[in-house]
């Protein structure tokens, strides 16, 4: 894809933007999540991406995952003040790219159970069908395709369902190019059971035509990532691959296990990248170190 590798290499995206924003101290509980901030703190939104900029990220991704007007509405802003707010998401990814001199943005979407709040975007157990899953995701579509974003990214898609909406959207959408990764339930199949293999196959006419740049897997263990990948890649397109850490949340104790260790992470890239993946970085519990591992890792290939 044009833009999509730069000197041959894959292009770095960005680590968890609502991990960096805890990091500073943010609480983001509620139903907008790491959105609140593009309300009351977006420089500080804006610093977030500055900090993956420099860290070695040719893509930032805005914070448009859990952002929508009606959450915004529900939660008193008028209307036009909460489309606006959606927008925003770009607009500060945006204005951060230009002032860093460099980089791309892409607009976040998230899928509809990160508005449900209830997990199920891990599941796609929804109570929408294709058809109500195209018009609720529509007039955010919109907003953030009008907003001069490089890329759309769809991210965290739990279903085949889900991914024929926004299929319906991209294809509805002159000129408009996206990425579309899946939460996984394993090595072979997205969430809601469809293996990968197939989801990339329905998918393969809107490569062929330009608008759909990649397909892969974030929010997934990067165990699953190399196998999940070769899918993709055996299907024809290119790959996208950002999980997270590895870490794992234990809810009897209330903390993470296991290790998110950078050096590892970025090393696991490189396989990543061997194995058709085109666009790599992070997810949750994902931060500038690991991105600054996978841009040491991904500019060593050779």
């Amino acid at each position: 894809m044009d833009r999509g590798v730069v000197g041959g290499r894959p292009l770095v995206l960005d680590g968890g933007l609502a991990t960096r924003l805890e990091a500073y101290g943010r609480d983001l509980g509620g139903g907008l999540w790491s959105a609140r901030l593009l309300a009351e703190e977006p420089e500080l939104v804006r610093r977030v991406h500055r900090d993956y900029f420099e860290a070695g990220a040719d893509v930032a991704i805005a914070a448009g995952y859990q952002a929508t007007a009606a959450a915004f509405a529900a939660r008193g802003f008028g209307a036009a003040e909460a489309r606006a707010l959606v927008v925003r998401s770009v607009e500060l990814a945006r204005a951060e790219r230009d002032a860093f001199g460099a980089g791309l943005v892409a607009a976040g979407v998230g899928p509809y159970g990160a508005a449900r709040a209830d997990g199920s975007e891990y599941t796609g157990d929804y109570d929408l069908d294709e058809d109500g899953l195209v018009r609720w995701h529509r007039e955010r579509w919109e907003l953030l395709t009008g907003a001069g974003a490089d890329l759309v990214a769809c991210e965290t898609i739990p279903s085949l369902d889900e991914a024929r909406a926004l299929a319906r959207l991209l294809g509805g959408t002159p000129g408009v190019r996206a990425w579309m990764s899946f939460s996984c339930a394993d090595g072979a199949r997205i969430s809601d059971g469809t293996p990968m293999a197939e989801v990339a196959r329905e998918l393969a006419p809107l490569h062929a035509d330009g608008r759909l740049v990649a397909v892969g897997v974030n929010c997934t263990a990067p165990r699953f990532v190399p196998s999940l990948v070769r899918a993709v890649s055996a299907a024809g397109l290119p790959a996208v691959a950002y999980p997270n850490s590895g870490e794992v949340w234990d809810a009897r104790r209330r903390r993470w296990t296991g290790t998110g260790d950078p050096g590892t992470f970025g090393a696991a890239a490189v396989g990543w990248c061997a194995a058709g993946a085109v666009l790599v970085g992070g997810c949750c519990r994902t931060g500038p170190e690991h991105v600054r591992a996978i841009r040491a890792a991904v500019d060593g290939m050779s």
